[in-house]
């Protein structure tokens, strides 16, 4: 059993997750109120530690951030990108002055260890996975090593392409030793369920929402995790033409459905505009003051002034709101004039 799975072992009323964290203590949807104020969540990460001497500069030249200079005691935010620019990790960074520690999604570690440890050649990089737990707050972070989210404020280097949903959002996952999280108080706890429930509500981007296609402009991730202006990295050319010169072919919205219906939405189900098919749902919570929402990456070309529609597991058309967080016109940054086809005929002006 792992520290983490031991600690939520001892939460009273606590129903468990596969994985062994809880999902919810007691009420969801009361939870988000409760983690808010000062409760706590334990959330499914894993934790690499990377020392030496080139442990910055190196991450930075095979990610998206710019972090070669990252202060101790600060954060940050970065992918690891296919050559194509499509998103295949998403890391959480905080520097020490002696290490960098990093956060990524359960089950992401083993393989983001492997491809670091080919990447590193002959750089003075330590790369190690010690023994860790994670607790994510909205409050004050759960202990001194721990990631602060700068969402949804821009990053240096980086571009918003849509408006934040104007949900508030404070966020920090701590890492811990198990001896620190066992000298927690279990009732201070509350599920993952409620976690997920204000991100979704903040418009915030996981990995819940990447697909083998995804690439970051989709999901207005150049906001805290990529920096326009850095040297070259892998995926960069995608990065900067999107921006410059193209379009992201998705984009991520914020649905506000009808619960009247009583039909659960799941990550999955397909979104609708008429009979047509233009997306999928990535992630959907009970809010507690917007009632049932979803994150959803649906077709650029999506009219964004029509009403969508969810089709759940049972087959019922849930009516759906969009409330844009990536408009149609992302991109597009620097393209330059069009010129006149060949033999075209020129009107002229007044």
């Amino acid at each position: 059993m792992t520290a983490a799975a031991a600690l939520a072992s001892r939460i009273p009323g606590a129903v468990l997750a596969p994985d062994g964290l809880p999902l919810h203590v007691g009420n969801p949807v009361a939870e988000q109120r409760r983690l808010r104020r000062d409760a706590l969540v334990l959330l499914p990460r894993d934790v690499l530690r990377l020392t030496g001497p080139d442990r910055l500069p190196w991450l930075d030249s095979i990610t998206s951030q710019a972090i070669d200079r990252l202060p101790a005691g600060a954060s940050a935010e970065t992918l690891v990108l296919s050559p194509e620019g499509r998103i295949e990790h998403a890391l959480r960074l905080r520097e020490t002055g002696d290490a960098l520690w990093i956060v990524v999604d359960a089950g992401a570690g083993d393989a983001l260890e492997a491809w670091l440890t080919r990447m590193r050649f002959f750089k003075e990089v330590g790369i190690e996975r010690p023994e860790a737990v994670v607790v994510g707050a909205a409050g004050e972070p759960a202990g001194e090593l721990a990631w602060l989210d700068g969402w949804p404020e821009v990053a240096p280097g980086g571009v918003r392409y849509g408006e934040p949903t104007g949900e508030p959002w404070r966020w920090s996952e701590a890492i811990l030793t198990p001896t620190e999280a066992d000298a927690l108080d279990p009732a201070r706890f509350v599920g993952t369920l409620a976690a997920d429930a204000l991100r979704i509500a903040a418009g915030r981007p996981a990995l819940a929402e990447v697909d083998e296609r995804t690439i970051p402009h989709e999901l207005d991730w150049l906001t805290t995790a990529v920096h326009l202006s850095k040297g070259c990295y892998r995926g960069q050319e995608t990065v900067a033409k999107v921006h410059n010169l193209g379009a992201p072919p998705r984009r991520v919205v914020l649905l506000h459905l009808d619960g009247s219906q009583n039909a659960p939405v799941a990550p999955g189900d397909v979104v609708l505009r008429g009979d047509a098919e233009v997306g999928a749902v990535t992630s959907s919570a009970m809010h507690d003051e917007l009632g049932p929402i979803a994150l959803a990456v649906v077709k650029r070309g999506t009219p964004t002034d029509e009403d969508l529609a969810v089709r759940s597991a049972e087959g019922i058309a849930v009516a759906a709101g969009q409330q844009v967080l990536v408009p149609p016109t992302a991109g597009h940054a620097h393209r330059p004039p069009r010129l006149p086809r060949l033999g075209a005929v020129q009107r002229p002006t007044r």
